[in-house]
C-alpha cells in the first residue's frame, strides 16, 4: 500500500499525538466540533479535517475508541517547570515495559535453569514442559577423530579379502528423541508437580575411514539405534543429599542396516534409574543405571550370538556438572558373569572459552576400553581415542 505525501504527514501528526497521553487529548478534544469526531466512521472521517489540530484530536479520539474498556493508556509524568526560565511543566510519555517472556508468561521449561538438569532434560515436573513432538538433544551430536589400536573390517560375502582400514578414522554421531506424550498416569495443576512421559529417541554412529583415500573413503560401520522410553518421576530423597527423580522402561533395536549375511542386530528391553545431587546452581552430581534383557532369537536369526556376554547387560553412568563450562562423565558395562567383560568409557565435555557454556558446543574427548564400541567390534576389545566437538543441550 502506497501513501500519499499529504495522507503520510497526517498520520505522522496522530502518531505525535499518541505520544503526549491522554491528558493533553482531553484539552485539544474541547477546540473539535463534535461533527468532526469518528465516534463510528472510523479514521478515514478525520482527514477531511481542514486544520492540524482538529486532525490530531480525531485521530486521538478515534485511537481511544479502539481500545478494550480495561485497558490503561500509556502513563504520563510531569517535569516540574523551570525556575529560571518560566516555562510550564512538560508532560513526557512512559510507555509501558515489554513481556520478554513466553506468550503464558512463563519462561520456556526445559530451558528454565531454577529446575535441575535431570528434570529439564526428562521434562520431570510441568513447569519443565517443552511439550510434545519437538526435537530435542539426547545423546551427544559428535564429529571426532578417532585412534584405535585395531580396526575391524566389515564383514563381506564369499571369500573376498576385506581391505586393510586404519586405524585412524572419523567418527560421527547423530541422536535426536521427541516426547510423544505427557501426563500419562502422573500429572498436576502447579509447576512444580511431576509428569510422566513417553519418548523416541534415534542414535546414529559411523565410523569413517576419511583418511583412506585409496580405498576411496568409505565408511566402515553405521549403527543405528531407535528405542521406545517411558519416564515415571519422583522427587525421593535419599541419604547424603541424594534425590530418586525416575525410573524408566525401555525398549531398544541397534543394527547395522545391513541384510543377510551382513546383518548385525540386536533387541533388548530395559530398566532405568536416575538420582541426583545439586551442589550449587552450577554444579550437580547424577548417576543413571540400566538393566537389560536381550530379546530372544532363533539360533538361525542370531547375527550377534553372545553380544550380551561382551557388550554386558547393565550399565551405570556417573556425571559430575563441574560448572557451566565443564562436564566429566564415567560410563561402566558389565556382563553380570563370572567371565567378566564389558567396558568403560569416560567423557569430559568442556564449553570452548569463546562462549562458556552458554550454547550446546563442546570440545569433547573421550576414552574407551572394552568391547561394544560399535556392533563390528562387539566381540573384540579395543581401545579407542577421541578428539572432537559435540552438540548437547539443544
Amino acid at each position: 500500500m502506497t501513501f500519499k505525501p499529504s495522507t503520510l504527514r497526517r498520520l505522522l501528526l496522530a502518531a505525535g499525538l499518541l505520544a503526549t497521553g491522554h491528558a493533553q487529548a482531553q484539552t485539544l478534544s474541547a477546540v473539535t466540533p463534535p461533527s468532526s469526531r469518528p465516534s463510528s466512521l472510523g479514521w478515514q472521517a478525520c482527514q477531511a479535517l481542514k486544520t492540524d489540530m482538529a486532525q490530531l484530536t480525531c485521530f486521538q479520539q478515534w485511537a481511544d475508541s479502539q481500545l478494550p474498556a480495561n485497558t490503561p493508556l500509556a502513563s504520563t509524568t510531569t517535569v516540574p517547570a523551570n525556575p529560571a526560565t518560566g516555562q510550564p511543566a512538560t508532560q513526557i510519555l512512559l510507555l509501558p515495559s515489554l513481556n520478554t517472556e513466553a506468550p503464558d508468561g512463563k519462561p520456556i521449561g526445559c530451558r528454565n535453569i531454577q529446575y535441575s538438569e535431570l528434570s529439564r532434560f526428562w521434562e520431570l515436573q510441568r513447569g519443565t514442559d517443552c511439550d510434545t513432538f519437538s526435537l530435542r538433544g539426547y545423546r551427544p551430536v559428535s564429529l571426532a577423530f578417532v585412534m584405535s589400536g585395531g580396526v575391524t573390517p566389515p564383514p563381506v560375502a564369499g571369500d573376498t579379502v576385506p581391505p586393510a582400514y586404519r586405524h585412524a578414522e572419523t567418527k560421527i554421531q547423530l541422536s535426536v528423541r521427541t516426547k510423544l506424550a505427557k501426563g500419562l498416569f502422573k500429572n498436576g495443576d502447579v509447576d512444580e508437580d511431576d509428569q510422566d512421559s513417553l519418548w523416541f529417541g534415534y542414535t546414529q554412529q559411523s565410523y569413517w575411514q576419511l583418511f583412506s583415500p585409496a580405498l576411496s573413503r568409505p565408511f566402515r560401520a553405521t549403527d543405528h539405534e531407535p528405542e521406545l522410553i517411558y519416564i515415571y518421576p519422583h522427587q525421593i530423597a535419599l541419604p547424603g543429599g541424594w534425590n530418586y527423580r525416575l525410573s524408566g522402561l525401555g525398549l531398544v533395536h541397534q543394527s547395522n542396516g545391513q541384510s543377510d549375511p551382513l546383518s548385525r542386530s540386536w533387541n533388548r528391553s530395559y530398566l532405568m534409574g536416575a538420582a541426583e545431587k545439586v551442589l550449587s546452581p552450577e554444579s550437580s552430581l547424577r548417576l543413571q543405571g540400566r538393566l537389560w534383557d536381550r530379546l530372544r532369537e532363533s539360533p538361525g536369526d542370531d547375527n550377534n550370538p553372545g553380544i550380551e556376554n561382551y557388550i554386558g547387560r547393565a550399565e551405570l553412568t556417573g556425571t559430575w556438572q563441574i560448572n557451566k563450562a565443564n562436564t566429566v562423565a564415567v560410563t561402566l558395562r558389565h556382563s553380570l558373569r563370572s567371565e567378566a567383560r564389558g567396558s568403560t568409557r569416560i567423557d569430559w565435555l568442556m564449553a570452548p572459552s569463546s562462549s562458556p557454556a552458554y550454547t550446546g558446543l563442546r570440545y569433547h574427548v573421550q576414552l574407551f576400553s572394552g568391547y561394544g564400541d560399535s556392533l563390528l567390534d562387539y566381540n573384540k576389545r579395543r581401545n579407542v581415542l577421541s578428539l572432537g566437538l559435540s552438540l548437547v543441550e539443544w
